[in-house]
């Protein structure tokens, strides 16, 4: 029999990520890339689902990514990124982007939140299992619900597009 992993905290993988908005960052419009972003709130989200599970971990979905403001060049972005919930192999991490004025003294802006699942893999690249995760605060619990929520969602739409392939495959009609 396999021994169970035993349970990690939330705040054991927590992790905060800074990066200045430069020229290079920009679009066609003069503010940050929403792809530029994607990739930081990626890159936090790994280090997160890495340091939760021991080991590498790969995205398998982007559940859902809101850009809520606009972030310009000089804005300092901060990338706060947790692991809301577990499962055998994988993990949804939470993402929040705030921006700072590089010239300012005013408080962060909410700029955009991201929900990531993430698989952890071994060293063939196959499912491994992660620790179970231990919810600290309400807050967390919280989370820990909603994440539970998203994943119904994800499987049930999931599951509804198969069938309505197969639906049509049956028909005769291609795939």
């Amino acid at each position: 029999m396999i021994e169970p992993l035993p349970a990690k905290p939330t705040s054991a993988s927590r992790i905060t990520l800074s990066h200045i908005m430069s020229a290079h960052d920009t679009n066609l419009l003069g503010t940050v890339h929403g792809g530029v972003v994607m990739k930081l709130v990626d890159d936090a989200a790994g280090a997160v689902a890495g340091r939760h599970s021991g080991g590498p971990a790969v995205t398998g979905a982007m559940d859902e990514m809101a850009f809520l403001e606009p972030v310009r060049v000089g804005d300092l972005l901060i990338v706060k990124a947790q692991v809301n919930w577990t499962g055998r192999s994988s993990m949804e991490v939470g993402v929040r982007v705030m921006a700072e004025r590089w010239n300012e003294a005013t408080p962060a802006q909410h700029v955009a939140s991201a929900y990531l699942v993430f698989v952890a893999v071994d060293a063939e690249g196959k499912p491994r299992a992660v620790p179970p995760l231990a919810p600290e605060t309400e807050k967390d619990r919280r989370r820990w619900q909603e994440a539970q929520i998203r994943r119904t969602h994800r499987l049930a739409r999931r599951r509804a597009i198969m069938e309505l392939r197969d639906q049509r495959v049956a028909e005769g009609f291609a795939e």
